[in-house]
């Protein structure tokens, strides 16, 4: 058999043109899919230029989703998005920020870790981002990083990063290449797309000292050979990599479509590396196929307060929750139909509850404060009453409990530490270690974060939806299940199905299935390990449940 050669570790930079939020993130995760497929061992890397240490402070009306990591590590939601492609967890060391590099320089400079030298953006800088760079390519043992630069070209923010990818360049010129991911416009009123935007970003990219090898052309549109023509003229490179990349239904299709302009192979070209024989994308269009093909619908209520932005309605706070739906709706065959609901709808005056007759499942995701809170209340107890699927998500459990201390215990005035502390019943009560945090204004990474093991109730819904006795998931909350409370809570019918190992800690809590078909919240947030290709099972049987109410009315 003959020795493959050893080749180095190759990089590719994948960096934004004209105008943010095309999906950088998802033209990173499905490259990676791409190459995964092809038999080489990648990883992704989310570059955020933003001062902040960590994305768990950021408010995600203006950010979106905070993404947990297996370890606790408050990150961007593209995280999620390269766990979700790639179908495996991602590592600490693949996500950085601004703020995590500068710190990691003062703190090392006020430790003599630079010999008393004068520190400086360059080379300091840009060296600690190098080194993260190739420090987490080592820890993954990949062949092939692909690193995703957030911002635009342009921003001031980004400029070391992409200082720090050209140095690599310089170091190794065979082993980096650049990707931009750029927007085409086609105003409606002339009807043409527009390629200038997008030559004006590389030519500016260039004045970095960078040159583009690769454009993917986003527009509503896919692009024409004229067009195609054009981009590689004006910006020096090969028509042939020119990719379109047109609007579609579903970000799975993405992979597909990159394959259908070789993506792969021009990457794999620009780097002289052998093609292989990997599994393929037979499993990965089978699903994206999959989820578009059911005929039977069921309509799922998203209740929450971080929808509006301006004019507009923003859906990214819950990103990994929407997925988790459609992934589950796959597996059960059926056709999502997802509905956001403002909780302050139900906080005016006699709210038409009736409107909540319509959907097939109501599900509460995680938050923080009061706002739009007696909102969910009230649609947790219309749940409850009326017997419709109810899926609650760490403040969702809270919540959950909350309600049925006020309504079926008669705790009048029952509430959260968080919102009222001097409530006569704190049923939900800050953790005893948080305490001390919160009277120091700790509040950047000090909440329980992370995977944490518990331990399933024989016979409840939750052990039979994982179909195993324990269970590891991971976590975002200050907040607990307050104890002095649970022997009450539980001899009133509510059942902790889920505890952690030693038994002080509320994981899981939902009521009999004689006493509702699915009434059920979790303390941790499950949809965090939901994925095209591993459904996450408490989805799976809340869809599954939905699914049967969908059904009997039909």
């Amino acid at each position: 058999m003959k020795k493959r050669k050893k080749s180095n570790h190759k990089y590719i930079f994948v960096v934004g043109g004209v105008m943010s939020g095309v999906g950088k993130g998802i033209a990173t995760s499905a490259i990676g899919t791409l190459l995964q497929a092809k038999g080489f061992n990648v990883n992704l890397a989310k570059v955020d230029p933003y001062l902040n240490v960590d994305a768990g402070t950021m408010n995600p009306t203006e950010h979106g989703e905070v993404f947990v990591l297996n370890s606790g590590l408050e990150t961007d939601q593209d995280m999620g998005n390269y766990e979700r492609f790639l179908n495996r967890d991602v590592l600490v060391e693949d996500y950085m920020t601004s703020g995590m590099v500068y710190k990691g320089v003062i703190d090392k400079e006020r430790n003599l870790g630079y010999g008393g030298k004068c520190v400086e953006a360059v080379p300091h800088i840009r060296d600690e981002i190098v080194r993260r760079y190739e420090h987490a390519a080592k820890l993954n043992k990949s062949e092939i990083s692909i690193i995703e630069i957030g911002g635009t070209v342009g921003d001031y923010q980004n400029i070391m990063f992409i200082e720090a990818a050209r140095y690599l360049k310089i170091k190794h010129p065979d082993d980096v290449i650049f990707i931009m991911v750029s927007y085409l416009p086609i105003p409606s009123k002339l009807g043409e797309m527009k390629s200038r935007p997008t030559q004006h970003a590389v030519h500016q990219l260039a004045s970095y000292g960078v040159h583009t090898d690769i454009i993917i052309a986003r527009s509503e549109r896919s692009l024409d050979k004229r067009r195609k023509e054009k981009i590689a003229i004006a910006c020096n490179i090969l028509e042939e990599n020119v990719i379109s990349a047109p609007d579609i239904d579903s970000v799975y299709d993405v992979p597909m479509n990159f394959e259908h302009d070789r993506l792969g192979e021009i990457i794999l070209k620009s780097f002289k590396l052998d093609p292989r024989k990997g599994e393929g994308l037979g499993e990965w269009k089978k699903f994206a196929q999959g989820i578009k093909n059911h005929n039977q619908e069921v309509n799922i209520a998203i209740v929450g307060k971080y929808f509006n932005t301006g004019d507009f309605v923003l859906t990214d706070a819950y990103l990994s929750v929407l997925e988790a739906i459609k992934y589950s709706c796959h597996a059960n065959k059926v056709k999502p139909r997802i509905h956001t609901v403002n909780s302050r709808d139900f906080e005016i005056d006699n709210p038409d509850y009736s409107t909540l007759d319509k959907y097939d499942g109501i599900l509460v995701p995680g938050g923080f404060g009061e706002t739009g809170i007696e909102g969910k209340l009230n649609v947790i107890r219309y749940a409850r009453e009326n017997k419709i699927p109810y899926f609650g998500l760490c403040y969702g459990m809270q919540l959950m409990t909350i309600e049925y201390a006020r309504n079926v215990l008669g705790l009048e005035g029952a509430h959260t530490a968080e919102i009222d502390p001097k409530s006569p019943h704190v049923i939900i009560d800050i953790m005893s270690d948080q305490k001390k945090k919160i009277a120091e204004g700790n509040y950047g990474g000090s909440m329980r974060l992370g995977l944490y093991p518990a331990k399933l109730a024989k016979g409840s819904i939750a052990e039979s939806a994982y179909g195993t006795k324990s269970i590891k998931e991971r976590h975002r909350h200050r907040y607990e299940v307050n104890p002095k409370y649970i022997e009450r809570l539980e001899k009133g019918g509510l059942i902790f199905s889920g505890k952690s190992p030693d038994g002080t800690l509320m994981e899981i809590a939902e009521l009999s299935r004689d006493t509702h078909p699915f009434f059920l919240g979790t303390q941790f947030h499950p949809e965090f390990l939901a994925r095209p290709l591993s459904p996450h099972p408490l989805f799976t049987e809340f869809i599954s449940v939905a699914k049967g109410r969908e059904k009997k009315n039909v």
